[in-house]
């Protein structure tokens, strides 16, 4: 490609994004150079005091800029229930969908041996620790009906049984609005084996 190594690297920067191919990375960078370069500074210092700034919370693992996160510290969450969820992506999302007003547990990934994601590296021993502490009624397991997410969860539960706290698990089936023959035969089946008794 013509150009400087400078610019190649800022569009194998841009590359490195979730859902970002080599022609849409080329299209940003561009963009940025041709039209936008004070934006693209203001992304250059954001994006740096982010990686710098940004760590993890201590008790939830969640973003955060402080050692515990608003959510944490917020004392208007019901501590009895803690929500694990894979990533800060889903806290975010039943956050914005639902009333939920309880604590959360981010575990960063999800169980995954042939992607050196054990126990440790999804913080169990601390969500262990938590459970233990007696303050915890219910765990809520919000892991994605995914193979890894699915044996996420059945470890989940045994630590969950072994703190003596209650686990439950998000419903998974038919989407609100859908139709049956529209619906994925893994998810269908997955509906069909969890119904439930009809009051």
């Amino acid at each position: 490609m013509s150009g400087t190594a400078l610019l190649g690297e800022l569009i194998e920067a841009l590359h490195c994004l979730p859902g970002v191919g080599g022609k849409s990375a080329q299209r940003m960078a561009f963009h940025l150079l041709e039209r936008d370069r004070d934006r693209g500074l203001k992304l250059a210092a954001v994006l740096e005091q982010a990686m710098q700034r940004i760590g993890r919370c201590e008790r939830c693992r969640n973003f955060s800029e402080e050692p515990l996160c608003m959510l944490c510290t917020s004392g208007s969450r019901d501590r009895r229930v803690l929500c694990v969820v894979e990533s800060p992506t889903e806290l975010a999302a039943i956050e914005q969908a639902t009333g939920y007003r309880g604590q959360y547990f981010v575990l960063m990934g999800r169980l995954s041996p042939l992607d050196g994601m054990g126990p440790e590296e999804l913080g169990l021993p601390q969500l262990t620790a938590r459970l233990g502490d007696g303050e915890i009624e219910e765990l809520i397991i919000a892991t994605n009906p995914t193979v890894e997410g699915e044996a996420t969860a059945h470890y989940l539960v045994q630590l969950a049984r072994a703190g003596g706290v209650r686990p439950t698990r998000l419903a998974h089936g038919v989407p609100l609005g859908g139709e049956l023959e529209y619906v994925d035969r893994g998810t269908l089946a997955h509906a069909f084996g969890s119904r439930q008794l009809v009051d």
